[in-house]
């Protein structure tokens, strides 16, 4: 797994077909910068013979051209077994979900709204080509931001993590104050027709306190699902208006101009568009908190936060359920869980609901986890104290002759999956 912001990739080639020359010349100038190959048409009728004969790796369409559609070009080009493996994008200014759905209909393995947004393009292109999952920390915190030098290098902001496939909606996984730094990363892009799905993991204040400034929800056109599990009789609705009913917060749900769907969630699978299945279990943290288990192709991706694992010694420790949570994160590709405190520290927090870093090093070594993320710091810690987590950790997981490797999250970090 390649931990690099921008990893090595092959060369590839992309075909892209636009009767604007504008266009054309701006996509050439994005992917060219990137290695692309690149070759070009002006209409669909001039394009489809060329791209059978090619058969590059990318093809990307206009929808509305004279003659021959981006549509016809696309259904055409799927008649072709020898271009299974190449990848077709929709490229338009016409967003509309049925345009889209039909996009993907065709065989289209991704739609991309125009304008483009030039610094983002060519790695949103290699995702859809190499279809990897691009997995983003927003956020790293537990309990309080972490305001001013002491969070320079991991940074400050509270629990928020996202997950981003070659088509289908963003994941989100709760709602800290690094939602924030999402959201002006989203409205950056300037993309229109946003789907998103953010799961939470419980309504503690560090995990939904920061969703009222998540931009999205105010824009038509939109779509946000919340999804959560509920606490006594107050379900994922209540407790999100409740946190913006005019006492609280000075803005009411009322004014979210997305469509925006609020589920409540208990143990069970969630079917992402047949592509992406989230699993979910119940954490040893007070109320009721979910841990998700996010599957794809043959990646998994663990996000267990807020939980406690009593030690080895401690008479409160459930075998079960370590059983249980170690089946859950079994040969999980990456594992980002709650390791707010040291060993030593943890004897002054006892029944918090947070884990001690022995424990949770343990627990990822013995299920065979490839990749231990330590998340959901204590703001009491500052960067040398994550330093010394991460070398304790992987002192530990050295000792033990692991094959599990660890690393300490930065903020606005993007991993390829």
């Amino acid at each position: 797994m390649n931990h690099t912001v921008f990893p090595e990739h092959k060369k590839y080639s992309a075909f892209v077909v636009d009767d604007d020359p504008v266009i054309l010349k701006l996509i050439d100038h994005c992917l060219s910068r990137t290695g692309f190959t690149i070759s070009t048409a002006g209409s669909g009728t001039d394009a489809l013979q060329r791209i059978i004969d090619q058969r590059p790796d990318c093809v990307l369409l206009d929808i509305m051209m004279p003659g021959m559609d981006g549509f016809e070009v696309c259904r055409r080009l799927r008649e072709h077994t020898q271009l299974k493996a190449t990848k077709i994008i929709i490229m338009s200014g016409k967003t509309y979900q049925s345009d889209r759905s039909h996009a993907l209909a065709l065989g289209a393995d991704a739609f991309i709204s125009k304008p483009v947004h030039v610094p983002s393009f060519s790695t949103q292109v290699l995702r859809i080509i190499e279809d990897r999952i691009h997995l983003t920390f927003w956020g790293v915190r537990g309990t309080l931001p972490l305001p001013g030098p002491r969070g320079v290098r991991y940074g400050g902001n509270t629990s928020c993590v996202s997950m981003e496939f070659s088509r289908g909606p963003i994941l989100v996984f709760d709602a800290g104050t690094g939602i924030k730094v999402l959201s002006d990363h989203l409205m950056q892009r300037k993309q229109v027709g946003i789907d998103v799905k953010i799961f939470i993991s419980h309504p503690h204040w560090d995990h939904i306190n920061a969703l009222p400034f998540f931009a999205p929800l105010y824009l038509r056109g939109n779509t946000v699902e919340i999804l959560g599990p509920c606490q006594r009789h107050t379900c994922v609705e209540d407790y999100i208006r409740g946190q913006m009913d005019g006492v609280y917060f000075p803005i009411t749900a009322q004014e979210f101009g997305a469509r925006v769907i609020y589920t409540n969630l208990r143990e069970e699978v969630i079917d992402i568009e047949q592509r992406v299945k989230v699993r979910t279990m119940l954490l040893n943290h007070p109320g009721h908190c979910l841990g998700y288990r996010i599957e794809y192709q043959d990646k998994a991706i663990c996000y267990i936060t807020d939980n406690e694992l009593y030690p080895m010694t401690s008479g409160l420790r459930d075998q079960g359920y370590i059983n249980k949570l170690k089946a859950f994160i079994h040969n999980a590709t990456i594992l980002i869980t709650d390791t707010t405190y040291t060993d030593t520290e943890y004897a002054n927090h006892i029944n918090w609901g947070h884990s001690p870093l022995g424990e949770v090093v343990n627990l990822a070594h013995e299920a065979k986890v490839n990749t231990l993320y330590l998340f959901h710091h204590d703001p009491s810690q500052d960067d040398n104290a994550i330093d010394h987590k991460l070398e304790t950790a992987r002192a530990r997981l050295h000792q033990l002759g692991s094959g599990t490797e660890c690393y300490a999250p930065i903020e606005e970090k993007l991993l390829i999956i």
